[in-house]
């Protein structure tokens, strides 16, 4: 707001709440909306600034000191509320404390540490294909989005295989959370004990196997890069980058895939798309929906002045589907040039669990394109609501064998 307390002159008001079932169930009409009423816009429901446009987003990543993630990436502002839970030391955070973390993870989750981990998580996408072969009819959703990632990625990481039905409900809550003080939000914190309660007791080094992801956070302890306190909290955001991402992008893939039937049999003749095909899926659908920075001083941003201490609410979706990047921005194309997309963010702030994600969704829709002539969907697709994560709740399919 300006120093009289109205927003600044210039940016239209609109009367629009991205937090709202109606805008869940069909976000595209208000995204175009958002992005036609102009490069900044003011949503008085929530009172915060947003952009729905790509260059306005892209330029909000790009300049974390201007517009900070240390004030929380959802609604609240830290600095004059306490979070739900202690902030996360890679999203909650800016340099120079982000650059020291993020550069531990950007160790542990390298391309080359991933290259060595191809094998397994390719050898599991074989066998959970082999299992919904069998079966022929399924949910996309739980009997393969969730349940690939589920079957690989804490082995991965060194969890214990006791209590893994948490981790779902732990990254569905940590979205929601991000939100306004709606129900979805209320009824997310008031459930959340349990899971809470698993994931911090998972994080402790002693709870880790040897020679798992979590294990070599830990032993950055030992070398002086981050402090034993430090440790945890980094484990912890694996626990929530590493699935929510893989689960939602690889249901919108396969979404895409069953309602694009081209688009599959291209796949099918060229297995080298698999990888595009799920990043494109990503753009597409947008499993991250949106996220918040807070502005450390006044700024000018494409006309429209901001004051310091306001809360910018970036649409990447919007974004991710703006005519003025994409071609033909609402059809979902696997040849499509995908660099540049916003699905996971850009800038110091990339979701870290991209690679694991990206890993995931290759190698599940290349080993699906190997064995599976069609998939169909057999039933009404439900949705998942949540504050921040656009996803399927089911998605009921039948394939059949190549």
């Amino acid at each position: 707001m300006s120093a009289s307390g109205f927003p600044a002159s210039g940016v239209p008001h609109l009367d629009v709440d991205p937090f709202a079932m109606d805008f869940f169930a069909d976000p595209y009409p208000a995204h175009e909306q958002l992005r036609e009423a102009g490069p900044v816009v003011y949503l008085d429901k929530w009172s915060v600034y947003g952009v729905a446009r790509y260059a306005e987003v892209h330029a909000v990543l790009n300049d974390p000191a201007t517009f900070c993630s240390s004030r929380g990436v959802g609604l609240s502002d830290f600095k004059r509320e306490t979070p739900w839970r202690p902030p996360s030391l890679i999203l909650e955070a800016d340099p120079p404390a982000h650059t020291r973390t993020r550069a531990v993870l950007s160790k542990v989750l390298s391309p080359t540490v991933m290259k060595g981990l191809r094998d397994r998580f390719a050898a599991a996408a074989e066998a959970r294909v082999h299992v919904l072969l069998e079966k022929r009819s399924f949910d996309a959703i739980t009997d393969l989005a969730e349940a690939y990632p589920l079957s690989i990625f804490p082995d991965v990481l060194g969890l214990k295989p006791e209590g893994r039905e948490n981790l779902i409900p732990y990254a569905s809550l940590v979205f929601n959370a991000f939100g306004p003080p709606n129900q979805l939000r209320q009824d997310a914190i008031a459930r959340s004990a349990p899971h809470q309660a698993y994931v911090t007791a998972q994080c402790q080094r002693d709870n880790l196997t040897a020679g798992g992801i979590g294990a070599c956070i830990h032993a950055h302890v030992d070398e002086g890069a981050i402090s034993a306190t430090e440790a945890p909290l980094l484990v912890r955001s694996l626990l929530s980058a590493g699935l929510d991402t893989t689960v939602n992008g690889i249901g919108a893939a396969v979404y895409c895939l069953a309602r694009f039937p081209e688009q599959w049999r291209r796949l099918r003749g060229d297995l080298t798309l698999a990888r595009n095909a799920f990043e494109e899926a990503v753009r597409f659908e947008s499993p991250v929906q949106t996220f918040f920075r807070t502005t450390t001083r006044e700024v000018e941003l494409s006309g429209a002045t901001i004051g310091e201490g306001e809360k910018v609410l970036m649409f990447l979706a919007a974004a991710n589907r703006d005519p003025r990047r994409w071609d033909q921005p609402d059809s979902y194309n696997i040849t499509r040039r995908t660099s540049g997309h916003v699905g996971y963010g850009s800038g110091i702030h990339m979701c870290v669990g991209q690679l694991v994600a990206r890993l995931e969704g290759e190698t599940m829709l290349s080993a699906l394109a190997r064995r599976v002539a069609s998939i169909e969907i057999t039933g009404e697709p439900r949705r998942r609501f949540n504050n921040t994560l656009r996803g399927l709740d089911s998605l009921p399919v039948t394939i059949t064998p190549a």
